[in-house]
């Protein structure tokens, strides 16, 4: 890479030697007054030649983001002497923003301003731009040349979300869920007659002077939960327009996804993770911000249909006790249903979560419309009919609208679990 000269230097110089010589040839005054300004442009650009070799290098502070938020751009140019200007533009990608101007920046050097870049989408991007360098008097150009380019990994943003109801059969240490088991709690369970092993604390004064007899306070455990989510992935419908555009159903069951798990992890509870549709390998149960961390990474780098269709029919979940599954789907494939029907049929504390658009229309440009519109109603019928037999079996199926989504479902759940069951 050396230095160019730029098309308006050669345009000025070529006109004004030649306007100069024109001049003096014919001994026309008129012609030398209007290359004069020509000549004032050129010549001092090329007295002033560079003769530096500069070296560009752009940095980025944070190679990690949430959908909506922006990362600036460093640039550091060293031996930048000869350096007016510089002008940067953004390799441009789809659902990435760039800031200023469209991503697209032409500032004197050394006070250059900032290049920023917001991606409206969870997934990984590659980061690139070009940049070129302008000496004095715009007479010479460096490049344009192309940085190393930089991974971006851009986590789900999770939407509002907050839930008052416990899990219906929390299992563990200690936590912030109410056990139907006695324990060390804060939770008043109940008042009965003192027993040897007693803790001395725990006797109700009143009760005992009352009867006159020794009588105790019964408290319920708290404990730690699980919560399973298992993501429908076999395949998007809807097309995806970023944060704040139009929603696909894998937009919606990604975010939920999301939400669900931080509101877990938030609370001390054991988070996994199971895929459908796609080979990565799922995420084992865990707690803490860094496992948070690795399921939204996780989610982040989701891809609809990457997986075959007959390795998502043989699912084996392996659901521990005291855990809660969480199916995120759009109910479109058999394989969902079945799985969320034989996990209730086992006992196990099922919720399904529809993630399928509303205003979802099939957009089929080289389709006849009317067949397309026919046949897509037959198929919301078909889902229908899934759904009513979910509903049947006793699997709740609820659409997913943010804050408190699954509360009703959870305390239906738990109070079923304190139900006594009939084995066959």
């Amino acid at each position: 890479m050396h230095w160019r000269a730029t098309g308006a230097l050669r345009r000025s110089a070529v006109l004004g030697a030649g306007g100069l010589a024109s001049a003096v040839v014919l001994g026309e005054p008129g012609v030398l007054v209007l290359t004069v300004p020509l000549l004032l442009v050129s010549v001092p650009a090329l007295w002033r030649r560079p003769i530096s070799r500069p070296l560009v290098e752009t940095a980025m502070p944070h190679t990690s983001l949430r959908e909506g938020e922006g990362v600036s751009l460093d640039l550091h140019i060293s031996e930048a002497d000869d350096v007016e200007q510089v002008t940067r533009v953004l390799t441009p990608q789809r659902l990435v923003v760039g800031r200023p101007h469209q991503g697209r920046l032409v500032s004197p050097w050394p006070a250059t301003r900032q290049l920023e870049v917001s991606p409206r989408r969870w997934g990984g991007y590659v980061v690139s731009e070009r940049i070129a360098l302008t000496s004095t008097w715009a007479g010479f150009r460096w490049g344009p040349v192309v940085p190393a380019e930089r991974p971006l990994s851009v986590l789900p943003a999770a939407p509002a979300y907050d839930s008052r109801a416990e899990q219906p059969r929390p299992k563990g240490l200690v936590g912030a869920h109410r056990s139907t088991q006695q324990g060390q709690g804060s939770e008043l369970a109940g008042i009965r007659t003192f027993q040897p092993g007693d803790r001395l604390r725990r006797i109700n004064w009143r009760v005992s002077a009352r009867t006159g007899a020794l009588h105790t306070t019964t408290t319920r455990a708290e404990q730690d939960a699980g919560l399973m989510l298992v993501v429908d992935l076999l395949a998007e419908h809807g097309a995806s327009g970023g944060l704040g555009g139009s929603t696909s159903s894998l937009d919606l069951t990604v975010r939920a996804a999301a939400a669900l798990a931080e509101h877990a992890a938030a609370q001390g509870d054991r988070v996994s993770l199971k895929l459908i549709g796609d080979r990565a390998r799922p995420v084992p149960a865990g707690v803490g911000r860094r496992h948070l961390r690795r399921v939204l990474g996780t989610l982040a780098a989701v891809r609809p249909g990457s997986a075959p269709y007959d390795e998502a029919t043989r699912l084996n979940l392996r659901v521990g006790a005291g855990t809660t599954v969480v199916l995120l789907s759009p109910l479109l494939a058999d394989t969902i249903a079945t799985t969320a029907a034989t996990l209730t049929r086992r006992g196990i504390p099922t919720v399904v979560i529809d993630t399928l658009p509303e205003d979802l229309v099939p957009d089929l440009p080289d389709r006849d419309q009317t067949l397309v519109d026919l046949a897509w109603r037959m198929r919301r019928l078909d889902r229908g009919g899934v759904l009513s037999a979910l509903d049947a079996i006793g699997c709740p199926v609820v659409t997913w609208r943010g804050r408190g989504t699954v509360d009703e479902v959870m305390r239906d759940l738990g109070r079923r679990g304190g139900h006594p069951r009939v084995r066959a």
